[in-house]
C-alpha cells in the first residue's frame, strides 16, 4: 500500500493519519450519539485545537533539531498571566489600544524565555531535557508570583474577540469567500507544481492522483466551511433578530497564518533547511560550517513565541489570566508532534502532519469529555497514545532504512 501511495505521488504516512482521523471521527460520532459531529461541538473542537497546534507546529522544529522542549505549558502560563496584568494594571483593559501593546509584551517575554533555554542548551550544552524541565519548575513559579496567584479579570473587549467567543469569528461570507480563495490557492499550487516538474523532467505523478488530491482538500476545506457556517451565532439571536452562522474563529485564521509561515520558513529558507539538515546529522552539520549553536538559540526563541500566542487565545478566550493555564500541555503538544511524523531521531516532520496530530488528540480528548471519561482516564489515555505513536515511529523509520 505504502508503495503503491508513494508511486501515485501521495506521502503515505499523511494519508494514514488523514484515515486513522476519519476512522477516530467516526467511532466518536457513535460512541456520542451523534453529538460529537455537531457543528457547536466542531467549532469548539477547531478552537480547542488551536493552542495545541499551534505550539505543536513550533516543537516540529525543536523536535527535529534533536532537541525536547517541556516547558511549553509553564511559558504559555507566564506570559499569559504577563498579557493580564500588563492589561489590567499597566496599560488598561479600557486602552484602545492597550490590548496591542500586551500582546507585543507577551511575545517578547515568550522570545525571551525561548532565549534563555536556548542559551544554556547551545552554549552551554547542558541537556535540552534538563533545561526545559528546570523551565517548567521555574516560569509555572514566575507565572504565581505575577500576582500572587490572583486571576486577573477583565481582558480588554476588543482582546476577548481573538478567543473565538462572542463576535470571535468572521461570518459566513467572509467564510465562503476565504473557503474559494483557499481552494484555487490549492489548485493554482498543483498546476505550478506539475509545470516546474514537466520543465525539469522530474517523475510525474498520474493526472488522477493529483486531481484526487485537489478534489479532496478543496471538498475538506469547503466543507469545514460549511460546518461552521452551520452553527448559528448566539449573539446574532440575542435581541430576536435571525439566526446567522459564526463562521470560521479568528483563532483558526491564526493558526492558519502560523502555518503558512512556518511551512514557508522550513521549505523556503536557509534556517529552516538548516534545522532539519542539524537534526539530521548534527556533526556532518558542523563539520559543514553551519552555526549550529545559534540555529538552536533560534529553534527556542519560536518556540517561545508560539507559546506566547497560544496564551494569547487561551487568555483571550477565558477572559482572564491565571497561572493553572498550560498545564499538560507539553503532553498533547508532543504527542501532537510525533502523531503528526515528527521523528524524535531528529531531522524529520511537517507542518500539516502536526496538525492533523494536534485535531487527533483534541479529538480524543474532546470526544473522551462527551463520553464523560474522567480526567486521570483520559491522561491514561493520551499516554497510552503517544507510546503507539513512538513505536510507530521506530517502525516507521526502520523500514524506510531498508
Amino acid at each position: 500500500m505504502r508503495t503503491w501511495l508513494e508511486r501515485a505521488g501521495f506521502d503515505a504516512r499523511f494519508t494514514s493519519l488523514l484515515l486513522a482521523l476519519a476512522i477516530i471521527w467516526g467511532a466518536l460520532a457513535f460512541a456520542t450519539g451523534g453529538i460529537f459531529v455537531t457543528p457547536r461541538n466542531l467549532y469548539n473542537l477547531s478552537i480547542q485545537t488551536c493552542v495545541t497546534a499551534i505550539m505543536a507546529c513550533g516543537m516540529v522544529y525543536v523536535i527535529a533539531a534533536r532537541q525536547i522542549d517541556l516547558s511549553v505549558g509553564s511559558q504559555m502560563a507566564f506570559t499569559g498571566m504577563l498579557i493580564a496584568i500588563a492589561q489590567t494594571d499597566w496599560l488598561g483593559a479600557d486602552s484602545s489600544w492597550g490590548w496591542l501593546g500586551s500582546i507585543a509584551i507577551g511575545i517578547a517575554a515568550g522570545m525571551a524565555l525561548g532565549a534563555f533555554q536556548g542559551w544554556w542548551t547551545a552554549y552551554r550544552a547542558v541537556p535540552a531535557f534538563v533545561v526545559t524541565l528546570a523551565g517548567y519548575l521555574m516560569f509555572r513559579g514566575a507565572a504565581f508570583m505575577v500576582a500572587d496567584g490572583q486571576t486577573l479579570a477583565p481582558l480588554a473587549t476588543p482582546y476577548q474577540r481573538l478567543g473565538g467567543g462572542v463576535n470571535g469569528s468572521i461570518g459566513p461570507l467572509w467564510s465562503w469567500l476565504l473557503g474559494f480563495a483557499a481552494c484555487a490557492w490549492v489548485v493554482a499550487q498543483a498546476l505550478q507544481a506539475r509545470r516546474s516538474r514537466a520543465r525539469f523532467n522530474a517523475t510525474m505523478p498520474p493526472a488522477w492522483a493529483t486531481g484526487v488530491k485537489v478534489a479532496v482538500s478543496c471538498a475538506a476545506v469547503l466543507g469545514f466551511v460549511a460546518v461552521m457556517n452551520a452553527y448559528p451565532d448566539p449573539a446574532s439571536t440575542a435581541d430576536g433578530g435571525a439566526a446567522v452562522g459564526k463562521g470560521i474563529g479568528l483563532p483558526v485564521l491564526i493558526l492558519v497564518f502560523v502555518a503558512i509561515a512556518l511551512t514557508i520558513l522550513a521549505q523556503r529558507t536557509r534556517f529552516g533547511r538548516y534545522v532539519f539538515a542539524y537534526g539530521g546529522n548534527p556533526e556532518a552539520a558542523l563539520l559543514s560550517g553551519l552555526p549550529t549553536k545559534r540555529i538552536l538559540l533560534y529553534v527556542f526563541v519560536l518556540m517561545g513565541a508560539l507559546a506566547a500566542i497560544s496564551a494569547v487565545i487561551t487568555t483571550s478566550r477565558l477572559n482572564a489570566g491565571t497561572h493553572s493555564i498550560g498545564q499538560m500541555a507539553e503532553l498533547y503538544v508532543i504527542a501532537a508532534a510525533v502523531i503528526g511524523g515528527t521523528s524524535l531521531a531528529g531531522g524529520v516532520g511537517t507542518i500539516p502532519g502536526a496538525i492533523v496530530g494536534a485535531v487527533i488528540i483534541q479529538s480524543l480528548d474532546n470526544g473522551m469529555v462527551l463520553m464523560d471519561v474522567s480526567s486521570a482516564k483520559r491522561q491514561i489515555f493520551i499516554g497510552a497514545i503517544l507510546i503507539a505513536a513512538v513505536w510507530f515511529d521506530g517502525i516507521y523509520s526502520k523500514r524506510q532504512s531498508q
